[in-house]
């Protein structure tokens, strides 16, 4: 599936204009996405559930069914677990989340290379020094559109260590504000390094993005099961990133080619990505 070219006009005024610039200035500050998310939170919200999901052609019988007390309980509605199965074997490294997927070779610490913007992993992980083990690893990017499941798991059994939260702006995750900015290091965001069984030390950053009000990670330090919800973004678009170190998983050649053509991957939680290389 190629990245979507065509952006509303709103979007190109936005990114591609001076006076759009300083109206998107106000747009992207944390407040109007608080607000946003406060409108959302309440009842009166559920009159906007009906027509998004005709809009979005959202199949509903997909979901387990639930009274939905205000529109971001649907937006993070729950799936039928019989649509979203994993590897049976363990050493299988699956998708953390429904996504278009993006796949990068890491040249040392540079990281992303999303149309023209660059930057490192430790702008990334706001200068933590854990960045560094993940030099010359790979990176996954998956892009989470509105009308995705906005729920995300663990990708394997260990021990996760606190949630770190960096504050932000909330630019668009959308083809048109990636070639404009560094959206992932603007953007605010939460990380997490998980020890794991198979793929030693990951990363899994999970960027926030225009009007996603919270990123809502269930658990803090602790012990991880594969499968088990990590956790889940309320509404907008937004993206989870996972670090993979050099040398701990084989993953599908295909995603990177993909990527190369300028080329997203549609894929879904659960999903074989790649193998653990043997010990």
């Amino acid at each position: 599936m190629k990245p979507q070219t065509h952006e509303s006009a709103a979007l190109r005024f936005l990114y591609g204009t001076a006076p759009g610039r300083g109206v998107l200035k106000l747009l992207t500050r944390p407040g109007l996405s608080r607000a946003a998310g406060r409108f959302l939170d309440a009842p009166v919200s559920r009159r906007l559930i009906c027509p998004f999901a005709q809009k979005n052609h959202i199949k509903r019988s997909d979901y387990l069914p639930e009274r939905y007390s205000c529109f971001n309980d649907f937006f993070c509605r729950r799936i039928r677990p019989e649509l979203r199965p994993m590897p049976a074997d363990p050493a299988v490294l699956m998708a953390p989340c429904d996504g278009l997927l993006s796949a990068y070779h890491l040249t040392g610490e540079t990281v992303l290379p999303v149309k023209q913007s660059r930057y490192t992993l430790s702008e990334l992980l706001h200068g933590d020094r854990a960045a560094a083990r993940f030099s010359g690893g790979d990176a996954l990017v998956f892009r989470l559109c509105v009308d995705h499941y906005h729920r995300y798991c663990y990708v394997d059994d260990g021990y996760k260590g606190e949630n770190i939260f960096l504050p932000g702006m909330l630019h668009t995750v959308r083809p048109i504000a990636l070639e404009k900015l560094p959206v992932f290091v603007r953007n605010c965001r939460e990380y997490t390094l998980m020890e794991t069984e198979h793929f030693g030390t990951l990363c899994q950053v999970e960027v926030g993005a225009l009007l996603v009000g919270k990123i809502c990670n269930l658990q803090g330090t602790g012990p991880i099961r594969r499968g088990a919800e990590k956790g889940r973004f309320l509404y907008g678009g937004s993206t989870v990133i996972l670090l993979v170190e050099k040398g701990k998983a084989q993953l599908d050649e295909r995603f990177f080619t993909a990527t190369e053509q300028g080329i997203e991957t549609p894929v879904r939680m659960g999903q074989a990505l790649g193998r653990a290389t043997k010990k």
